[in-house]
C-alpha cells in the first residue's frame, strides 16, 4: 500500500506564564525535537522573540500521525494547539537552518 507524506504546521501557543514544571520539562522537549529532525519526521521548529508563540512543521501521513508525535512532546499539555495541512511549503536549502537554542 502506497502512503502519501504530507507536511502539517503546526502552531502552538504558550502560556503566558512558564511554570516550573513547564521550564524543567525544556531539556526533554529539545531532546525530542533533536530526535525527530534526525528522523526526519520533523522539518522545522520556530520560537517567536517574545516566547508566545511555536511553530514546527511536521512530514506524516495525517493529522492524526502528528496528533500522536506530539503526544511524545512533553510541553505540548501546556500549550494550545492547532493542526494545519500545507499545501505547499517552500524552502531555500541555503538559508541557515532555525536553532533549537
Amino acid at each position: 500500500m502506497l502512503t502519501t507524506t504530507y507536511q502539517f504546521m503546526v502552531d502552538f501557543t504558550l502560556p503566558e506564564e512558564l511554570s516550573n514544571e513547564f521550564m524543567n520539562l525544556l531539556p526533554y522537549q529539545k531532546a525530542i525535537v533533536a530526535q525527530y529532525l534526525e528522523d526526519g519526521k520533523l522539518v522545522n521548529y520556530a520560537l517567536s522573540l517574545d516566547n508566545s508563540k511555536l511553530w514546527a512543521v511536521f512530514n506524516a501521513n495525517s493529522e492524526l500521525e502528528v496528533l500522536e508525535m506530539l503526544t511524545d512532546f512533553p510541553l505540548t499539555p501546556f500549550m494550545r494547539v492547532e493542526v494545519n495541512l500545507l499545501t505547499s511549503f517552500n524552502t531555500n536549502e541555503l538559508s541557515p537552518q532555525f536553532s533549537l537554542n
